[in-house]
């Protein structure tokens, strides 16, 4: 019996389409547990009626979800995330078995998507309009928000717990219906959530959950011309061919997408704390995070010290089984192994310098050997044209240069066709204002490591994506204007 079955009752192979558990028709796609490569679940394609059905059940469900007070919508959402907390060991174990994290960031992953729910049922109450006096007598002009009707949430493999609720809380509290398409390599936390919300009271159709590939089903959601917005999250490569796929009906999307954040260390930083913001900004999740620190810049003053430490802290991590207590587990797929493995091959035929590489160091439990193990390397690089400063890595490789000065630092890190993370450690007050001016970056972590806020605003420039998540910005992203010119001059009533 897998765990989708033993833990939440749900029957392998079945979608989620108002509030019922449906077999799907198509090609089956197995899930394999990244630390041995044994199959933990398995999924199937949904077809195109199949497809068919989940958007028209979302749009049936539509008239009556966007009539609903948002009070009442937020009493949805608030009991949704209260049954994602009583559930939240099986879903980090869950999650940890098809995705790889250790167990510790599992957990701390579901109580961040519980939050996304929170903090968008506080917004029930703050989902504004404005009111504008009109250009003739007696006459108001209102710009209402509005929802857009059905949603398409199409979500990553890297965090799939808290992609989920990222998407839908802001969709559903702002009066929309969603239908969630997850990355098939880690489909069925997304199936779990989906029993949790039935559970939970969600409306039949209000949410629903469809499985299969992004080329196939993801594709046929972003071109059904019922579906009237798309929240992706993902690759560039999969970005472009969203915004492709919904040129068509010139449909508005929403794409968060690769980066490759630099991380400037200045000769005045606190390097101890310099050092442990580096490590946990590189490493969290194995580097799978779009907003990793991808690419190290470090004041020439003081970068041996750094390094010596910034080494022999990476030489300390623990990789190995995620249900232990490790730093690392597995790669999500074979496929991100072969991809690390390549990236560091060029790197060195290219010239840069192999400070670390626990690779050569080395081997996974024997239990272990068919799972997708790949170790961190530390890389010292002489010029910012190498691929391995350019490229995404989405994993634990960590080039670092040496640089003279921030004016420096700034051109490098902003020769970048991404847009999305900067990390800067300096005490220097003017240098804080120089970065927010001339980084050309939508999010900058001053003297501090990775991770966002859920009322703050989470967006990239550049190839990093358009739209943006989080905050009372990333909730305008699920509402559309409407505009009502009420002119009510005429005839006065009779007075009584």
């Amino acid at each position: 019996m897998s765990t989708l079955s033993k833990c939440f009752g749900i029957a392998e192979q079945h979608i989620f389409v108002e509030n019922q558990w449906v077999l799907a028709d198509g090609n089956t796609i197995a899930v394999n547990n990244p630390v041995d490569g044994k199959k933990i679940g398995q999924i199937n394609e949904t077809s195109v009626p199949q497809a068919d059905a989940a958007i028209s059940a979302a749009l049936r469900a539509f008239p009556a979800w966007s009539a609903t007070p948002a009070p009442e919508r937020a009493r949805h959402l608030y009991a949704f995330a209260e049954q994602i907390e009583a559930r939240l060991e099986e879903l980090a174990l869950l999650l940890t078995q098809e995705q790889g994290k250790p167990l510790a960031e599992a957990r701390a992953e579901v109580a961040f998507a519980i939050s996304f729910l929170q903090h968008a049922a506080e917004a029930a109450r703050r989902l504004e309009g404005e009111i504008l006096p009109g250009d003739n007598r007696d006459e108001h002009i209102m710009i209402h928000r509005v929802p857009y009707g059905v949603v398409a949430g199409i979500t990553a493999w890297n965090f799939p717990i808290a992609l989920f609720t990222r998407k839908v809380g802001p969709a559903l509290i702002a009066g929309n219906t969603i239908i969630i398409k997850p990355h098939e390599l880690t489909p069925l936390t997304a199936l779990a959530l989906a029993e949790i919300a039935r559970q939970a009271g969600i409306p039949a159709g209000v949410l629903n959950v469809i499985t299969g590939t992004g080329r196939t089903v993801g594709e046929y959601l972003v071109r059904h011309p019922d579906v009237r917005l798309v929240s992706m999250t993902g690759s560039v490569r999969a970005g472009r061919e969203i915004y492709a796929a919904a040129s068509n009906d010139i449909k508005p999307i929403r794409l968060e997408l690769g980066g490759k954040a630099p991380f400037i260390v200045m000769a005045d930083a606190d390097l101890e704390k310099a050092v442990q913001a580096a490590i946990q900004a590189k490493f969290i999740n194995g580097g799978q995070v779009c907003t990793a620190n991808d690419r190290m810049y470090v004041d020439e003053a003081i970068y041996d010290k750094f390094v010596e430490k910034f080494i022999e802290a990476v030489s300390n991590l623990r990789t190995g089984d995620p249900m232990e207590q490790v730093d690392l587990g597995p790669r999500a797929s074979q496929h991100e192994v072969g991809k690390l493995q390549e990236m560091l091959n060029r790197a060195c035929r290219s010239g840069a310098t192999m400070l670390l590489d626990l690779n050569a160091t080395s081997t996974p439990a024997p239990s272990h050997a068919n799972g997708n193990w790949f170790y961190p390397a530390v890389l010292e690089v002489a010029s910012n044209k190498l691929e391995i400063m350019q490229e995404e890595t989405f994993g634990p490789i960590a080039p670092i240069m040496k640089i003279s000065s921030l004016t420096e630092a700034i051109m490098y890190a902003n020769q970048s066709k991404y847009g999305l993370s900067a990390y800067v450690f300096t005490q220097n007050n003017r240098n804080i204002m120089r970065c927010l001016t001339e980084l050309e970056f939508g999010e900058i972590f001053v003297n501090r490591g990775a991770g966002e806020s859920v009322h703050a605003f989470h967006a990239g420039y550049k190839l990093s994506g358009i739209g943006g998540e989080d905050g009372k910005h990333g909730i305008e992203g699920y509402l559309r204007k409407k505009t009502l010119y009420n002119n009510f001059a005429g005839g006065r009533p009779n007075e009584s």
